[in-house]
């Protein structure tokens, strides 16, 4: 397929760089649609670097670039945030 890698198997990175007017909605819910078809024993982060160093630098101000800068900062912990063990007792 064109515009695959191994980053990128199915090209939707590559493809989003390519559609005029594409607005950072869609590049998330193309980049939610990528990191579920990848192969859980992958290290995503490699696969978001190597992909920012193949389009981003090209396409800095792109709204994909953005959500791949965004997918390199990762998620926070989640944490306990009520129930019955917080309440005062």
């Amino acid at each position: 397929m064109k515009g695959s890698s191994e980053h990128d198997p199915r090209g939707l990175i590559y493809e989003s760089y390519r559609i005029d007017g594409i607005t950072g909605a869609q590049c998330r819910s193309i980049f939610f649609d990528w990191a579920l078809g990848m192969d859980a024993a992958r290290d995503s982060r490699a696969d978001i670097q190597a992909l920012l160093e193949l389009y981003g630098k090209d396409q800095p101000d792109h709204p994909m670039t953005a959500v791949l800068r965004d997918g390199l900062q990762g998620t926070e912990k989640p944490r306990r945030r009520g129930g019955w063990r917080s309440r005062a007792r």
